[in-house]
Formats: structure tokens, sequence, C-alpha cells
């Protein structure tokens, strides 16, 4: 039958479609990217169905028996952690292959982590660039750098509380006078946004403990 992409909140548990629920509620099989994250929001809204996991540690053996029962005529919902499958998360690798045995995919649009933030930050949102996460390896975060140092459209991506401080320092150091907005526990209660050049949000953070995913964005001023 089809593989429905469905969308989750990525914080909120009122910012799901009624779409989406229908199609966990009708699916033979939700894949989870982390089953116990997913089964709250699933006992939330009182569904039961059958659930599987389905990340980047076991994409490459689960995707086969995967197709297999899609093509068995059964419907399948796939959700990552939080927001919209495709978007730094392993849903890539099985929307290529289903569409590889001609199986039907279905996206059910919703929440996206950097979207939310992108619409409430104030900078440009005519063009801009989503990398994902900020890179670990020194040679791509100096690519990186690089590239936003001379573009102009507004630039995004991830980053996790526990390298968060060193990715402040680095962009403090190399584009201080970049506009920045820091977007923090999106749709939760905590929900923080820290805006102004890159250098003045970073001395007023380098001394606070920033827990919760977050987005950065930059634009050059």
């Amino acid at each position: 039958m089809s593989l429905f992409i469905c969308a989750t909140p990525i914080g909120n548990l009122e910012d799901i479609t009624l779409r989406v629920l229908r199609m966990l509620k009708e699916a033979d099989l939700i894949l989870a990217e982390d089953t116990r994250r997913t089964r709250i929001l699933l006992a939330h809204y009182g569904i039961k169905n059958r659930m599987d996991s389905f990340n980047d540690f076991n994409k490459e053996q689960k995707t086969p028996g995967v197709v297999s029962l899609l093509k068995q005529n059964k419907n399948i919902a796939l959700v990552s952690d939080a927001g919209t499958p495709g978007i730094s998360d392993p849903a890539f690798y099985l929307v290529r292959e289903c569409l590889k045995e001609e199986v039907n995919v279905i996206p059910a649009p919703g929440p996206t982590a950097f979207i939310a933030a992108l619409v409430a930050s104030g900078l440009p949102t005519d063009r801009f660039t989503f990398y994902g996460f900020f890179p670990k390896k020194e040679g791509q975060k100096e690519a990186l750098l690089n590239e936003i140092r001379v573009r102009k459209e507004t630039a995004i991506f991830y980053e996790s509380p526990h390298r968060i401080q060193k990715t402040l320092a680095l962009l403090a150091k190399h584009l201080p006078d970049h506009n920045m907005v820091l977007a923090r526990e999106l749709t939760k209660k905590f929900e923080e946004f820290y805006r102004g050049p890159v250098k003045a949000v970073q001395e007023r953070l380098k001394s606070r403990e920033i827990r919760g995913e977050m987005v950065l964005l930059l634009h050059r001023s």
C-alpha cells in the first residue's frame, strides 16, 4: 500500500495534524526512531498500533523487511523523534529504497524545528540554507564558516547542548558581527530566543548551562 511520512510535534503535543493522527491509527505498523519517545505521543492520543524501531543504526538491516511488508499491501507510518522525518534523520534511506521498488510514499507535513525558528527569528526568510547539524570535524567547520561568511542568505543549523558553548565561541571568533538567533526548546514551556550580533550573544551565554535542542541562525549584518 503506502509509506506515510508523518510529521510529529517537536515539543508541544498539540502540534499534530488530524491527518497524521488518522494515518497513525490506520497504519499496520509504526516505525519510530526511538520507540520510547513515540510511545508517549501515541499514549497521549490513545493509539495502540504495533510499533518497531527504525534508526541510523538499523536502517540498512530493517529496510528490506519494511519494503516487503509494503509490497504485501500493508500501510506503514514513519515518524522521527520529533518533527518531520527526513530532516537530519534516517528517513531518506527508506524513502529512496521504497521509490526504487515503486512503493507509494505519501508525505503528511507538519512541524519542523528549523522552519519554526526561522519564521520567528526576525532574520530574512526569503532565501536561506539549512545545513543540518553543525559539523564535528575541524576541516568541515572551517569550510562551513568560510561559506557562511560570504553568502547573503540566512544560514541555519542544529546544535546539541554538550557542544553549544564551543560552537558559540568558534562563531564569535570567526563571525563576530553576523546577526545571530539562538532558538531553544521550541514550542515547549521554556522556549527561548536569543538575538543579536554573534559576539554579544556568546558573551551573554558563555557562563550559562544551555539545555535542550537548539537551532542557530546566522545572517550577514
